[in-house]
Order: C-alpha cells, then structure tokens, then sequence
C-alpha cells in the first residue's frame, strides 16, 4: 500500500494504537508482522526477495563475530574479508539480476554488434520488487558495520528482520544505517502527546506536498514529458522547473511522512532534505537531498575508494566513480547514468575552477558575503541541477536529447495568448501550482532558522487548531486525487 491510500490511512491509525497498547516485550513482534503485511500488500512473493537479504546478512553478522574469535590473526582477516565478499555479491547479485541484468545484456549487445560478432543473449521480463534498492543498501551497511566494529551483531534475527523491513522507510527509504537506527527497536517508547503531536504535524506537510503540490505539478510536468517533441522553448523550460519542484515535493513528502510516522511510535529518523534548492554549489546540494543516499556513498563508497585522502586526480576519480553508481542506483537506463555522470562532472569542475574563480574574486574585489553575492550563487546552481533533472525525468536518452533541442526556442506569447495552460493545468490549477512552489520557498527560508512545529507549538491553542483544520480542509479541496486523475506513486517507489 502507498502512503497517500486510503488503506495507508486506515492501516497506519490501526498499528500505532495496537503498538502503544501491548507490552513493550513484544512490540518488535507486532511492528514486524505489520511490517511485512505493508509489504506483501504489494505482492506476497515479493517478501521471498527481502526475507533471502535479511537471511544472508543476518548470517553473514553472526560469522563475523564467531571468526574474530580464531586466534590467527591472517586467518581471521581472510575469512571476514570473504564473509563480506559472499554477503555483499549475494545481495547485490539479486539487486542485479532484477534491475540491471537487461540494462547490461542490452549494451552487451550493442558492443558486439559494433564488433560484428553476432550474439544471442535473452531477454528477462522480470518484476522490479518495490524498495529492493532501499533495503538492500540498508541490509549490505549491516553487514559492513559489524566488519568495521561499528556495532555488534544483533543476536535476535526477528530485530534484525524488523530494521531492514521497517514499514515507513521500507519502500523509499531514509535509508538508515544499522549504527544508527537498529538499537531503537530495543528502546522502550513510551507515548508521549508531543512526540506523537508532533509526527502527525509532520505526515500531514508531507500530505499537502504531495497530495496540492507534487501531483498537480506532475500534471504539466507529464504532459510534455511524454511527447516532447510537440513542445518548444518556454513550454519545456516551464516543465522541467516544475519537475525540479514536483520531484522535491515528492520524495520530500514521502520522508516526511515516514520520518512523521516513525514518530509517533517513538523512533528517530535521520533528516533526508535540508532545503537543498537554496544550496550554493553542487557539493552543498547534495549535502542537502537525500542525505541518507549521500551518506551511504560517502560512508560505504567513496571513503573506502580513498575519499579525498590522495592525490587530486584520484580524489576526481573518486567522485565520478560515487556519481556513476548513484545514477546506475537510480535506474537501470543511460539517462540515469547521464544525469549520475554530470552531477561528478559539475563537482569536479566546481573543484578545478575554485582557484580560478578565488583568484577573480579578489582581482575584482566582489564582496561574497553580500546577499547578491550569495543569491546568484544560488541560481546558478539551480540552473545546473534543473539542467541534469532533464535526464532525470527523460523516458529515455532520446527524448532528453528531443527536449534539449527544443529548448532553445523563443516562445514567450505563451504566457500573454494563455497557450501555455494547454498543457494539463488550467488557470486556477496553473495558479495553486505556482502559489504551491511560492510556498514551499517560503517555508524553506523559515526553516532555515526555526523549527516551525515548534514555533506553532508556543502559539495559543486556538490558533494552532485552526491551522490544523485549514490544512486538512486545504489538502480536501485541492488535493490532486478523486475522478478525472490518475493515482500518482512516489517517485522514488520505483527504484
């Protein structure tokens, strides 16, 4: 079941009251039960794909800890590395077998014909099990963490099994790491009105940022995407500035929710957006989203690689080594391995260029602490990033070239002739839109400085209802959901 389902809405009430009602003792028991209930909701025999995971890494904890035991040092040392080795190539060899296995036999193909050798390598029509990326990753940092020392090895697999399927972050994450977040399943939570208070507040801005802004975006959004060779200048460039805010809107509101649900029941999630449109370089933005995924690079990838602990052309290789399998993470398709590549490539020549641009800076005297300064910092960036959300967002590398071409049109009447509502939204729905995207600039900046859940906290009760209830009333009456629209998934459900 999806968050924004009416199933959802009565499933999640449902586990949280239950959770809050029986012995702490067995609180991981029922958590688990629910945990896969959500998921086989989707298909039962998808459960058979993430309970081989949670075996294999379970396993793979206990023999660590039982060969640290050997007295031989060389030998302890050969036998962790292949325990890591067989858990790692297990589990990544099930991620790809079901992701890239028809991505690569495809390019195989490709290589052999440009070689004229003539090949016949099948075709698998097999079904992508939903979150398998998330799990996964959260799966291989258990094992990685007990090898590192990082924590020890959960004895009670039922725990274990609990981590890596944890309803509200089992289908898009945050991807938290064992170190972090598995001791939590032994804490006892008890309710608490502002904990729970406050995970609700939190669902409920997901809600409004998926259900008033991220779907009606979509709407625009898909309209050209899907035919882009029937739209010109103004027409892409307005799609793909409200792609870079549906897709925000969307996998923001999707953590948001999870994070709030995993509230409510008493857990801590970690933050997986920081208002990251307002970053000033590519670095900081992905600083900023989905810093759970950037983490885990950072953390399993590219530190071991050498991080920034060598020489410059090692630390660029590094970087685009990280990129490259953020975009293969992402999809199985070479948009998405474009859209990884130019992310490095942006960082690295951030990298090789700062000297130059310090060296200007100084010879011109600009003031960089002015806000200007830092405005076109941030603009800049935004162009780069909305750039790349081409490939992104593209079917394929095709249509991101079709929408690329033409882009470069001058087509502003658009706007005065009103053909520019032609494309999904209609006045009223054009309006919300971009009041929706005025929004969520505007509580960026305010969250910046304040947590505003706790500034609605120290306002009267009055008041703080009130804003309860028009929120609730705002999401009915604009919400994108009902007949004449199609359900929209969260984006990242897919990958």
């Amino acid at each position: 079941m999806s968050f924004n389902s009416i199933n959802f809405l009565i499933f999640f009430p449902i586990v949280a009251l239950i959770y809050y009602s029986i012995p702490h003792r067995v609180r991981w028991v029922w958590l688990l039960m629910a945990s896969y209930y959500f998921y086989a909701s989707w298909n039962p025999r998808l459960l058979i794909f993430m309970v081989t995971a949670t075996i294999i890494t379970y396993s793979s904890g206990i023999l660590l800890e039982k060969v640290d035991e050997i007295s031989d040092p060389k030998k302890s040392i050969l036998l962790k590395k292949f325990i890591v080795f067989v858990s790692l190539a297990a589990c990544l060899g099930i991620l790809f077998v079901f992701k890239y296995l028809n991505f690569f036999s495809m390019n195989l193909l490709r290589l052999f014909s440009w070689l004229n050798i003539t090949m016949n390598i099948p075709h698998y029509d097999l079904l992508l099990p939903i979150g398998i990326s998330f799990y996964t990753f959260k799966a291989l940092s258990y094992t990685i963490d007990i090898y590192r020392k990082d924590i020890k090895a959960e004895r009670n697999m039922g725990k274990y099994a609990l981590f890596v399927s944890f309803f509200p972050q089992l289908l898009a994450g945050p991807i938290e790491k064992s170190k972090d977040f598995l001791k939590q399943f032994s804490e006892k939570h008890i309710f608490d009105y502002d904990t729970v208070k406050n995970g609700l507040l939190l669902m409920l801005w997901g809600f409004v940022q998926k259900l008033i802004i991220a779907d009606r975006l979509a709407i625009l959004v898909n309209t050209v995407y899907d035919n882009p060779s029937a739209y010109r200048g103004f027409e892409i460039i307005t799609a793909n500035i409200f792609f870079a805010f549906q897709i925000y809107c969307d996998f923001s509101s999707y953590s948001d929710i999870a994070i709030g649900a995993a509230q409510v029941m008493g857990f801590r999630s970690t933050k997986n957006f920081e208002q990251p449109y307002f970053s000033k370089s590519i670095q900081e933005f992905w600083r900023r989203w989905h810093i759970t995924l950037s983490s885990w690079f950072k953390d399993y990838l590219y530190f071991p690689l050498g991080g920034n602990r060598c020489s410059k052309l090692r630390n660029y290789s590094n970087i685009m080594v990280v990129f490259l399998a953020s975009g293969l993470w992402h999809g199985a398709a070479l948009h998405y391995v474009i859209w990884g590549v130019l992310h490095g490539i942006f960082q690295v020549t951030g990298s090789i260029l700062k000297p130059l641009k310090h060296r200007i800076i100084k010879i011109l005297g600009i003031r960089t602490e002015v806000f200007s300064y830092k405005l076109i910092q941030v603009l800049f960036t935004f162009i780069l990033v909305d750039f790349a959300w081409i490939f992104f967002r593209a079917g394929s590398f095709a249509d991101a070239e079709i929408l690329i071409s033409n882009m470069y049109y001058f087509n502003p009447e658009i706007f005065t002739e009103g053909t520019i509502y032609n494309l999904g939204l209609d006045f009223k729905d054009f309006m919300v839109a971009l009041f929706g995207i005025g929004a969520i600039l505007v509580i960026n900046i305010w969250q910046r400085n304040k947590d505003l859940r706790v500034q609605l906290a120290k306002q009267n009760t009055v008041f703080r209802w009130a804003v309860y209830v028009i929120a609730v009333i705002t999401v009915l009456i604009f919400g994108i959901y009902g007949s004449g629209f199609d359900a929209q998934e969260f984006i990242y459900m897919q990958f």
